[in-house]
């Protein structure tokens, strides 16, 4: 029997109900997974470089990005995974409130593997997180991951 390793998952969300929220949708599932939070755009960044106290940060099989954080927003920050070299092959699904059309275009320009837009209703986004862990973390391959 093929035993598997949990799926590494990078939360880069500043609002601390939205990350309870995405703990417990993901609690819920069967998908075996190990949930990491940075608070911010910089926190993000140090923790994907393995820099200033994330030596030992593994590397994120999927990356949930906010656009609206504080220090250096998720536009930068994708925009800084999708030109380094060693970071680009990550999924990014940006889960955010913004509903610009021009922060949607510019998402995808800039790479994102998806956009959502983060429902008010707490069920609903609940809903939202499962559907995200189900399709990412079940039915799509994700590249292989350089720590194993």
């Amino acid at each position: 029997m093929a035993v598997f390793r949990a799926i590494e998952i990078l939360l880069v969300e500043d609002n601390p109900g939205d990350v309870r929220l995405t703990q417990e949708a993901l609690k819920e599932n069967k998908i075996r997974n190990n949930l990491h939070v940075a608070k911010d755009g910089v926190e993000a960044m140090q923790f994907l470089r393995r820099i200033n106290g994330y030596n030992d940060a593994p590397r994120p099989d999927l990356i949930l990005l906010d656009l609206n954080l504080p220090k250096k927003d998720g536009r930068e920050v994708l925009a800084e995974i999708k030109t380094d070299e060693n970071l680009r092959s990550i999924p990014v699904v940006i889960l955010t409130t913004s509903d610009a059309e021009e922060d949607v275009a510019n998402a995808y320009q800039m790479y994102a593997n998806c956009y959502i837009r983060k429902p008010i209703d707490l069920n609903r986004f609940i809903d939202v997180v499962k559907v995200i862990e189900n399709f990412w973390l079940s039915i799509v391959e994700l590249p292989p991951n350089g720590d194993n």
